[in-house]
């Protein structure tokens, strides 16, 4: 599984990877860094060890100036192998692998990663698997939240508790899970909201965990347990007689790529608008 940019930095506390670096023949010295690095799976549009070339994972520039592809993704085996206490051994031990770098141009991932055993490498990957882990969130068609407090038809009064809520489903709050296969690459990717933005439109602003608790009649006054508001002001002066606001959720993606030992999480959002109409109470005399 890979571990990123924090663990990375345990790894070479002895020395930055020089940008100058070269690796020849598949392995050689990283200048500057003190450490040797092989690297040891390509695009597969490279050829390592190419004649006349330093073997950096590309092809060499061609006549007429056309530069060399990156590659999606290059593991580079850490020579020495970061103490036993890093996180990139995974639990595994030097007996049964060894802990690779991965650095993923196109996304900008870098991290480490173990390699067992009886695999010379990881397979090279055509594709960052991150780019394939969102082709699948983007066929889960995610929506930002149902929210069901406050609700449009409904009338609320200055200084008077707001109880805030969404509906839960598969695609407003999670979790839900797709797969998708690209360059050769299947990864799995699961999706679920870990918080949610409240812009309530009077320049509040509320991040919430959770879906909110429904409010029901016999709550009366009442506060609301977990997301709640309070207008100061009525809707006098706002556009329409309404303050117009947001409810952005935040979807946590976690994703795994087996056939890579790798895997991942970065974050989604999606937002859904609210309307909230507030007014003063009316006192006869």
């Amino acid at each position: 599984m890979l571990r990123r940019a924090a663990a990375t930095t345990v790894v070479l506390a002895g020395g930055a990877l020089a940008p100058t670096a070269h690796a020849d023949g598949g392995g050689g010295v990283c200048e500057g860094a003190g450490m040797d690095l092989t690297v040891c799976a390509f695009d597969d549009t490279t050829t390592p060890g190419s004649s006349g070339a330093a073997d950096t994972g590309t092809k060499p520039a061609r006549a007429g100036g056309k530069k060399p592809t990156p590659p999606p993704c290059i593991y580079t085996k850490l020579n020495p192998q970061p103490p036993k206490n890093n996180l990139g051994w995974e639990g595994h031990t030097a007996k049964k692998g060894a802990v690779h770098q991965v650095n993923c141009p196109d996304s900008g991932r870098v991290g480490v990663t173990f390699v067992p055993n009886g695999t010379a490498c990881p397979a090279a990957p055509t594709i960052d698997p991150e780019l394939v882990a969102r082709r699948a969130v983007d066929s889960l068609r995610l929506v930002g939240p149902k929210v069901a407090g406050p609700r449009a038809a409904g009338r609320y009064v200055v200084g008077m508790p707001m109880w805030m809520w969404v509906t839960r489903s598969t695609s407003s709050y999670g979790p839900a899970s797709a797969k998708a296969t690209a360059g050769g690459v299947t990864v799995t990717a699961t999706a679920h909201v870990s918080t949610s933005r409240w812009d309530m439109g009077d320049g509040t602003t509320l991040t919430c965990n959770g879906p909110g608790t429904p409010y029901s009649a016999e709550r009366g006054e009442s506060l609301s347990p977990d997301r709640g508001h309070r207008y100061v002001r009525s809707v006098a002066d706002q556009p329409d007689g309404r303050y117009k606001g947001a409810a952005t959720a935040a979807w946590t993606v976690t994703w795994t790529a087996p056939a890579l030992n790798d895997g991942g999480e970065f974050t989604e959002t999606r937002q859904t608008a609210f309307t909230a109409a507030v007014g003063e109470v009316q006192v006869l005399d």
